[in-house]
């Protein structure tokens, strides 16, 4: 019998390349959405849905007893549920935290703990590394995260540490690129229309992951058994920002891209003032307080030797790679 797969946040980017390496791996696999998500990217007729609402718990120990009623308990949950774009700490908290709390304590509460509960966590709990050495993170190094939006995942990464025996895992990813994301997309089309804009004069190490990559990684893991402790999951080796827009050009065909270094001054009251607008109309804005704090950041490299030891982590793209199957992706949706 093949087993149970559960996956929230299925209709995102990392949710959605998720749900296909289950597939692929004749899980009997389970996308949790809700009534509002898009199912674009989710059309596979294998897929079987369950609509959570996280804001109303009980409605959602409700839904989950039925669930687990009529079909059993999932044998695997990766919670990818979360939120990187906010108004204030409070919503982060409560997205990236408070939910999971909730999950979790319902899942207990009706004996229906799975083998493994992975959580899609961040490296930017770590907060800011060695920016003068560039000394990757490592196993032994201690979250300092600076953002709201690292405090929120902290947080969420300290609930499950303070469950005696719960069997978690946690994926700390760094940057997650590929096809249907949109962040990298507008690098990209920066990239493309010649300009390539980029945050301080010092020196910026990348790190990256290529979402099938992870995805592969988040199925093995799992399949590995609960670790109870936190992965790095990253390409093996780091980029310059000047690496990146060359990799990314010389896939796009573009001959000559003019870098743009913005003063981290300009982009601080830049960030403050989309920040500020934000606030107001009570719209998240992709510039603000924690994003200039990230794009400020010079180190982001990190050491994946315990995930390659444990669960034989080994990301079959490398940058090169992964961009050229993203790009032929947009090309072929008509982004690019």
């Amino acid at each position: 019998m093949a087993k149970k797969i559960l996956i929230t946040g299925a209709g995102g980017f990392i949710g959605g390349f998720i749900v296909a390496e289950a597939l692929s791996r004749g899980y009997e696999t389970w996308a949790a959405v809700r009534a509002t998500t898009s199912l674009e990217f989710l059309t596979d007729p294998r897929i079987n849905f369950i609509e959570l609402d996280f804001t109303e718990p009980d409605d959602l120990h409700n839904t989950l007893k039925s669930h687990i009623e009529q079909h059993g308990k999932w044998d695997y949950v990766v919670h990818n549920l979360g939120a990187t774009k906010c108004t204030n700490f409070r919503t982060f908290q409560i997205v990236n935290c408070d939910y999971m709390k909730l999950f979790v304590e319902c899942l207990r509460d009706l004996d229906a703990v799975p083998e493994v509960f992975l959580m899609m966590s961040s490296l930017s709990v770590m907060g800011q590394g060695d920016d003068k050495g560039y000394t990757p993170f490592s196993a032994k190094s201690i979250p300092f995260p600076n953002t709201f939006y690292g405090v929120s995942k902290f947080n969420a990464e300290s609930y499950l540490r303070s469950i005696a025996d719960f069997p978690y895992t946690i994926f700390r990813c760094t940057g997650v690129y590929g096809p249907h994301e949109r962040d990298y997309y507008l690098m990209m089309k920066s990239i493309k229309m010649g300009f390539d804009f980029s945050v301080g004069f010092r020196k910026q190490m990348l790190t990256f992951i290529y979402v099938k990559d992870l995805a592969a990684a988040v199925l093995d893991s799992l399949e590995h058994g609960a670790a109870r402790k936190a992965y790095f999951i990253s390409e093996p080796r780091g980029y310059t920002q000047d690496e990146f827009r060359k990799i990314v050009a010389r896939k796009l065909g573009k001959r000559l891209v003019l870098p743009v270094k913005c003063p981290l001054w300009v982009v601080k009251i830049v960030c403050k003032v989309a920040e500020s607008i934000g606030t107001l109309t009570m719209k998240p804005s992709t510039l603000n307080g924690d994003k200039f704090k990230i794009m400020k950041q010079r180190n982001w490299l990190c050491d994946t030797t315990e995930a390659q030891a444990d669960f034989g982590f080994s990301p079959k793209y490398d940058l090169e790679a992964g961009v050229d199957e993203a790009i032929e992706w947009y090309r072929s949706a008509g982004w690019l």
